[in-house]
């Protein structure tokens, strides 16, 4: 692969614009830009989470995610552009479904938190429910596809079920809302 990026500051969007993968230019705080910055948010987070010690199989499959994530990101950038597709959705369904199979039914609301990892996970998922509804708007205003908005649904789902999983991993368990528990008399 040869040097893409050789220049970082170009000062190009000193006017409060960027460009596109196509060439053209938007401003920074358009609806293709912030569903973008969100979808790039949430892979940072991702990132932290892979910092953590993981299983096997959630660690290749977060490490997989960026990917998309990272593909989603160049789709966004290129209006018209399609690199998300159903394959990649059906492929989020499987881990959902495969991770979900393991774990125990939920009786009450979860609260985020238990293990450093699930806690990340836990802010993973919320970003990209921000992506998704980044990205819905954006759908609103323009034309997209539908598998972008799909996969970041997805995602959050399966990011629920990791922090699930997560905090298991030593023998932990999911903090649960204790409705009554906490309220003031």
């Amino acid at each position: 692969m040869g040097n893409r990026l050789s220049k970082i500051a170009t000062r190009t969007g000193d006017d409060g614009t960027t460009g596109l993968g196509d060439g053209s230019r938007t401003a920074k705080d358009s609806l293709r830009i912030a569903a973008i910055g969100d979808v790039d948010e949430l892979n940072s987070h991702i990132g932290v989470l892979l910092t953590e010690t993981l299983p096997d199989g959630v660690r290749a499959a977060l490490t997989a995610i960026q990917h998309d994530l990272f593909d989603l990101g160049g789709e966004l950038c290129i209006p018209g552009y399609t690199m998300v597709t159903t394959a990649h959705v059906l492929r989020l369904d499987q881990w959902l479904a495969d991770y979900n199979a393991g774990l125990p039914r939920l009786a009450e609301f979860i609260l985020p938190g238990g293990s450093r990892a699930a806690a990340q996970a836990h802010i993973c998922r919320t970003v990209a429910r921000r992506a998704e509804r980044s990205i819905v708007a954006l759908g609103r205003a323009e034309a997209i596809g539908e598998a972008p908005r799909q996969y970041v649904n997805r995602l959050s789902d399966l990011l629920f079920v990791l922090a699930r999983v997560l905090n298991r991993v030593d023998g932990g368990t999911d903090v649960l809302w204790k409705r009554d528990e906490h309220t003031p008399t």
